[in-house]
């Protein structure tokens, strides 16, 4: 059985009081714990919107792609690809990466599916562990 590795972060945040796009996107990314204050030119950020509007068209990109269109280089499209794949959230297939899902309610849905059978498989090492300790 192969092992799946999956860092799922949650972070309460105050939601924005602006009803503007780019914030609201901001807060989702910042609350999936995706984009950090080290991340100066908020290239993550903008690596995540490009893949979502990528999966809107059902085109999957590759990271030339991204950093050209991005104008940032391909080392700092992988290093926030593979980020956002650690996450669960891009999928990398055939040298091209799409978000999991095309609908940002959908994501946060499956995530919340994955977050319910973590903490289920926790449960029941804690329940055998306990056990053990009987």
């Amino acid at each position: 059985m192969a092992v799946i590795h999956q860092k799922i972060t949650i972070i309460r945040l105050r939601k924005p009081s602006s009803q503007n796009i780019n914030d609201e996107l901001q807060f989702l990314g910042n609350s999936l714990g995706l984009f950090n204050l080290r991340d100066k030119d908020k290239s993550c950020f903008r690596v995540f919107v490009e893949l979502l509007k990528s999966a809107k068209q059902k085109r999957p990109l590759s990271s030339d792609e991204l950093a050209y269109r991005l104008n940032i280089t391909r080392g700092t499209v992988i290093h926030h690809i593979n980020k956002l794949i650690d996450a669960g959230i891009v999928i990398h297939e055939r040298q091209r990466y799409y978000l999991r899902v095309d609908r940002l309610e959908t994501l946060i849905q499956e995530l919340k599916k994955d977050i319910i059978r973590t903490i289920d498989d926790l449960t029941e090492i804690a329940r055998e562990i306990d056990q053990q300790l009987e």
